[in-house]
């Protein structure tokens, strides 16, 4: 059993005013005077058009379209790029993005000893950034909730803002539909079953080729027809579900809880889940696992809309 109380004033500062979570993601340095033109084969973003300071998320694919890892690379002048990942999947980007490195002169390095500090909510924009000392400021906005992320080897909570535990952020995560490397996205994903948004963050359907493109290119052209989709669902209860327990609507099993964490907000249980296709949010649906069950609904992302 799991309860909320202990969240609650942290959920509250996410969601009205900023808090501040210190988290952990790999972060890759790429360079070399082929860097761009090589990232811009392996990426589903456009590179070429990237701003300095102006990152984007981007997916590294295989070639059968697949998910190897979803990142967000920003550039730091014509040759230099960084890529951040979700904790543990940087050494598999690197490893990814080595096996293509054919005949090209770039230097892949994970950049190490280095912190981060994730900022949400609708204050953001009052913070003193300056007061951080990061080196990095990269924006992380997610449907219905502002966001930027403070990276640097002394990075540290701004003046001024709350700092709150992890599983705030965690509950803020499932509530806007964001999916993470290991839990909505692995190797057997299709890029298009995460969501239209995730879908128009990372992915360029004006650029030339990249590796996995085929794929991604003619489920648009289908219109994103997928045989399932990452679902928000609103559980009773104060149990979680492990990942893998089933969703059920009647007696008909339609998809596997990726996700799950106390919500104060409903007093129950937020998650996530991938869904079969022909089943149409809102809908009334039971989780099971291990003889247990939890009644609750199946909705459309984000669950929470500012």
């Amino acid at each position: 059993m799991t309860g909320f109380g202990p969240i609650a004033h942290g959920y509250h500062a996410i969601r009205a005013d900023v808090a501040a979570v210190p988290i952990e993601r790999d972060l890759l340095l790429v360079s070399g005077p082929d860097a761009d033109t090589f990232l811009q084969g392996q990426l589903s973003q456009d590179v070429s058009t990237l701003a300095v300071a102006g990152p984007s998320w981007s997916f590294l694919l295989r070639p059968d379209g697949k998910v190897v890892a979803w990142l967000r690379i920003a550039r730091l002048g014509a040759d230099r790029f960084v890529l951040d990942v979700d904790a543990g999947w940087g050494q598999v980007a690197v490893e990814r993005l080595e096996r293509f490195k054919l005949r090209v002169k770039v230097d892949i390095q994970p950049i190490e000893g280095w912190s981060w500090v994730a900022l949400r909510g609708p204050g953001l924009g009052g913070v003193d950034l300056g007061s951080a000392a990061a080196e990095l400021i990269l924006p992380a906005d997610w449907p219905g909730l502002a966001g930027a992320d403070l990276v640097g080897p002394a990075v540290r909570v701004p003046d001024g803002v709350l700092e709150v535990p992890a599983a705030v952020l965690e509950v803020a995560r499932i509530e806007a539909g964001v999916p993470r490397m290991g839990a909505e996205l692995d190797e057997r994903t299709i890029p298009a079953e995460a969501g239209a948004w995730v879908v128009e963050s990372s992915v360029s359907f004006t650029k030339g080729c990249y590796t996995g493109q085929e794929l991604v290119a003619r489920i648009d052209a289908r219109g994103a027809h997928v045989p399932r989709h990452l679902r928000g669902l609103e559980l009773a209860g104060s149990e979680l579900p492990p990942p893998g327990a089933a969703v059920v609507v009647g007696e008909r099993d339609v998809g596997r809880i990726t996700s799950a964490a106390p919500s104060p907000r409903t007093g129950g249980v937020v998650a996530l889940g991938y869904v079969g296709r022909a089943v149409e949010p809102p809908v009334d649906a039971l989780v099971r696992w291990d003889g247990r069950e939890l009644p609750g609904s199946i909705r459309s992302l984000p669950l929470v809309v500012g």
